[in-house]
């Protein structure tokens, strides 16, 4: 029993370590992963609260709730918290959403086999391999999916509202249940999975490496001009000078002070976000060292001095993307650890 147990436990977690072997900028943290893990273990013990309920009550026929509204409930309890993981900036590409969906939906998969573990009587190796590289992995995919078109959606409209979530969690909900239907031959379907499903997160990783290189090039250049004309004192006839000098207008001059400072902390935050990044990818971990952890708190300092409007006014010089304000949350987590 044993044996099986671990065939339907380790292929569900040997994916999930290849995909965070093959993410070449490092980004989910051991933390995250276990904190999504717990997430999906957390999703299926309410699932199968709810689902048992209804089926002692009977309020719903076993096959329909198999097929249909099983499908529904898992998928949405396992998207929380990834939507949660996407609408706070916690992940920055679309691998790492990937990466912590899987964790998410192998959080799930594990308390579920727990379960069947207990109460079938049906021991076979067959079994419990169709349940670790079929339905374990399944569950992983179709989160990972939806956390792949969530945060796709999400950067192309800038915009995470839940709106955006219906189309991820819709394929979701579609494959998991077509994967419910097709029970007359569990192992093809099983193999069906096996191919299509790497094959898919693979063109993801290709695609968010390609995003996060070209997002890293045309940042680099611009902000490393920009902060240099600010250290050398060389603003006050660039763009940026004579934006700051309108603003004198409407602001004291000590708080545009606060601006030009508060532009020049997240700038240099900004690069050694990136530089973070590049190093990790060359193989390379970068000691953050204590400034960093100073420029954050400086960098909040002045937020607050600046107030609310202050940095409506600074919009149009600070970049404020999700995933530049990815980029600043990615250096104080990574401070806070050292």
């Amino acid at each position: 029993m044993q044996w099986n147990l671990l065939a339907g436990f380790l292929p569900v977690l040997m994916f999930l370590v290849a995909l965070k072997l093959i993410d070449s900028y490092k980004l989910i943290h051991r933390e995250t992963l276990a904190t999504s893990l717990c997430a999906g273990a957390a999703a299926a013990l309410i699932a199968w609260l709810v689902q048992s309920q209804l089926v002692a009550r009977g309020a719903v026929d076993p096959t329909v709730l198999r097929h249909y509204l099983a499908p529904l409930l898992e998928e949405v309890l396992k998207a929380v918290f990834v939507a949660w993981l996407i609408r706070t900036d916690r992940v920055g590409f679309m691998v790492d959403a990937a990466i912590a969906g899987f964790a998410v939906g192998a959080g799930f998969a594990l308390v579920e086999n727990l379960y069947y573990a207990q109460a079938l009587s049906d021991s076979s190796i067959g079994l419990w391999l169709v349940r670790g590289l079929g339905t374990a992995v399944m569950h992983g995919s179709t989160t990972a999916v939806f956390a792949i078109l969530s945060k796709d959606l999400g950067e192309r409209h800038e915009y995470s509202g839940p709106l955006l979530l219906l189309p991820g969690l819709a394929v979701a909900v579609t494959v998991h249940a077509a994967f419910n239907h097709l029970t007359l031959n569990p192992m093809l379907t099983t193999a069906a999975l096996l191919v299509t499903m790497p094959l898919l997160l693979l063109a993801v990783f290709d695609r968010s490496e390609k995003a996060t290189r070209d997002w890293l090039g045309s940042g680099l250049d611009s902000e490393v001009d920009m902060l240099e004309q600010i250290l050398d004192g060389e603003v006050a006839g660039t763009p940026v000078g004579r934006y700051l000098e309108t603003l004198k207008a409407h602001f004291p001059g000590m708080i545009v002070a606060d601006m030009l400072s508060l532009l020049r902390i997240h700038l240099e935050l900004s690069l050694r976000s990136k530089g973070l990044l590049i190093a990790r990818a060359a193989g390379i971990e970068v000691p953050l060292g204590p400034d960093v952890k100073a420029n954050l708190e400086e960098l909040r300092y002045l937020e607050r001095s600046i107030g609310p409007t202050g940095q409506l006014a600074l919009l149009p010089l600070r970049r404020t993307s999700s995933r530049d304000l990815w980029q600043i949350m990615l250096l104080a987590r990574e401070a806070n650890r050292t």
